[in-house]
């Protein structure tokens, strides 16, 4: 279906796709899954291993996640409904929400994941309300209502799922159901306190970053304001929000490839095109900027990303995985219908053809017409694109999803050094759970590297010449880790051991980074100090991996290199197999001292990633208790002591 449509190059020179190519993907999304779907259409139960929820859940998500796709479809031409979307999902609503019929889905006072599609459910049926709930007899209105009202004072995590109450509660109010009002104002308090600066969210009290700041925590905020218009809290906080969510997507925008890659960070990556959906939010809601070219562009980017390399496959299915199936890559509880929460991708959808969004000629991505330095100070990030291979990386100093001074396993979804578009952490397998990849670590005798999980971030800022530095330090730890609770992805608990505090600076310019690194001689545990570059996928070709003074890896498409400074003089690269959702073998560079690294001594090491063979690398060298970095590009920084110990962290005000 998607493949019959040609590319639009007028309108859109840099995807080619137009608003008839989604709505082909949305139609294919859609269509695939009737073929697994129960008699009366409650329960779609995709093709796979049940989720850790078990079935009736992974039914459940099925119906709920594509009845989201089928909602933005339908309200997005007025009505108009070729599919019969909306008879098919009634049908589903009427099964789903009888007691006694074979069909009925898990209540929300039954398991807490319900709360989760109840949201869904209630958000399309305000969305699509002439052509479905005023359709809907009596009878199932009133299962409906039934069905979503355990939400009505119940617990909810204090994290994005208090936007599921509030969506709940909200709807459920708009057609005389009960609702309580003061759940709602709780909720809109707590939320609050999840803003940081220049628009960003963090998903609760901790340090965590990732996608859901644009699918959840912009999303939810506008999408309740439209449901409550007219009500003086919805309409005074509406400008609030849109403040937030427009300073918001200037950075967003900045962390798409020009592949339309997302930045390959933090949980629910199976989502995949989902991370448009924030980029079609700012168009909804109307904000100024970015303009709509640019907007659609980076949304239009991500979703080819993904059809590009086989999303859906070749039955119209979303599998668990990144570009091929891969199941590590997704959360102990999810299942073969956790994938369709890719349908807020399809929110875009829900604008009409004559929407500036869909009318406008697209605008290059950032990456795709500068090189640009940039400090997103709440996450902690420093961001560098750069135009000639299209690659956007980030380097960590403020994020893994944990308070400062906490003792946890690095989730290497959060705590490693580096993220980017074109590499994905190893995320499976030994080096998983002992950091190989974008780390500094101390190893011990048994060959065990520590953790950097709660620590303090230091300094996040720019140079006066453009280049970034960031800096952090941590108590080297080593977790035995506790087992007998679910991992979500964030690290986990455990006993502990402590050794000594590493400090970490980072200077990025373009496609390098040095790396300081100083061991402090406090705590019970020495060892090797080992410094991890970027992981590359493997081709199996011969060359692809060396290691002399310099660790290369390199594949055709790109390179990641790590070359040491006087003291780190063992080198090498690591191979881990099924180890990224990328390749089948990823290939990671690292350097380290060849032995116990002594403490108070600076290290330095270079670290590079890029999509073809580098240059020179910086040129390191002490000067007193300074340290001067000589950059390819002949520019000089010289980092001076007090700029590599201060404290001067991430602000955490509110816009």
């Amino acid at each position: 279906m998607l493949g019959e449509l040609d590319d639009d190059l007028r309108l859109s020179p840099y995807t080619g796709w137009t608003r008839a190519h989604w709505a082909a993907l949305a139609d294919r999304v859609l269509l695939a899954a009737r073929r697994h779907a129960s008699a009366s259409h409650a329960r779609i139960s995709f093709p796979g291993a049940p989720g850790g929820y078990g079935p009736d859940v992974d039914a459940l998500e099925g119906f709920a996640r594509t009845f989201l796709a089928a909602g933005f479809r339908v309200a997005g031409e007025n009505g108009r409904d070729p599919l019969n979307l909306m008879e098919w999902y009634a049908e589903g609503l009427a099964a789903g929400t009888d007691p006694g019929s074979p069909e009925r889905w898990v209540r929300l006072d039954e398991h807490d994941q319900a709360k989760v599609e109840a949201a869904s459910i209630a958000l399309v049926l305000h969305l699509t309300r002439p052509w479905l709930w005023d359709r809907l007899t009596p009878g199932v209105q009133d299962r409906v209502v039934d069905y979503l009202a355990p939400a009505i004072g119940a617990h909810y995590p204090p994290i994005n799922w208090i936007w599921f109450q509030i969506v709940v509660e909200q709807f459920v109010g708009s057609v005389g159901g009960p609702f309580e009002r003061g759940d709602i104002e709780a909720g809109l308090a707590l939320t609050d306190g999840f803003a940081r600066e220049n628009g960003w969210y963090a998903d609760g009290a901790e340090r965590a970053y990732d996608h859901y700041v644009g699918w959840a925590l912009h999303f939810y905020p506008l999408i309740w304001t439209e449901m409550a218009a007219g009500d003086p809290a919805a309409d005074a906080r509406r400008p609030v929000y849109l403040r937030r969510l427009e300073r918001y997507l200037h950075d967003a925008v900045h962390l798409v490839g020009a592949d339309g890659s997302p930045l390959i960070q933090g949980r629910s990556l199976t989502y995949r095109f989902a991370a448009a959906a924030q980029f079609w939010l700012g168009a909804r809601s109307g904000v100024a900027t970015p303009a709509p070219g640019m907007l659609r562009r980076a949304a239009s980017g991500v979703a080819r990303h993904f059809a590009d390399h086989g999303v859906p496959d070749e039955e119209g299915l979303l599998s668990l995985g990144w570009h091929r199936p891969w199941r590590p890559i997704a959360q102990s509880y999810s299942g073969p219908g956790s994938p369709y929460w890719a349908a807020k991708g399809f929110l875009g959808l829900s604008l009409p053809a004559g929407h500036p969004v869909w009318t406008a000629v697209e605008e290059p991505l950032p990456v795709e017409s500068h090189d640009y330095h940039r400090v997103v100070s709440s996450p902690g990030w420093l961001v560098s694109g750069t135009r000639t291979d299209g690659i956007v990386r980030v380097t960590n100093h403020g994020t893994d999803h944990s308070h400062p001074g906490s003792a946890l396993t690095d989730s290497p979804l959060y705590a490693r050094i580096g993220y980017s578009t074109a590499t994905s952490p190893v995320l499976a397998g030994e080096h998983a759970e002992h950091p190989l990849d974008q780390s500094v670590v101390i190893i011990t005798g048994s060959g065990e590297p520590s953790h950097r999980t709660g620590f303090e971030t230091l300094v996040v800022d720019r140079l006066p010449t453009g280049t970034l530095v960031g800096a952090s330090r941590w108590r080297a730890h080593w977790v035995d880790p506790d087992r007998t609770r679910p991992d979500h992805g964030y690290g986990r608990d455990g006993r502990v051991r402590f050794g000594p505090w590493i400090h970490l600076v980072s200077a990025v310019r373009g496609p390098w980074e040095v790396r300081l690194v100083r061991v402090s001689e406090a705590g019970d545990e020495q060892g090797v100090l080992r410094v991890g570059g970027w992981p590359l996928p493997g081709t199996g070709r011969a060359g692809e991996a060396t290691a002399t003074a310099t660790a290369t890896v390199t594949n055709g498409a790109a390179h990641s290199r790590v070359t040491g400074g006087g003291g780190l003089d063992a080198s090498g690269v690591t191979p881990a197999e099924d180890a990224s959702p990328l390749a089948a073998r990823i290939l990671v560079p690292w350097c380290a001292t060849i032995g116990p690294a002594r403490p108070g001594t600076w290290y330095d090491a270079v670290v590079f990633l890029g999509g073809r063979e580098p240059d020179e690398p910086p040129a390191v060298r002490r000067d007193g208790a300074a340290t001067v970095v000589v950059w390819p590009d002949g520019t000089t920084d010289r980092l001076e002591a007090p700029l590599m110990t201060r404290t001067n962290g991430p602000s955490v005000g509110v816009l």
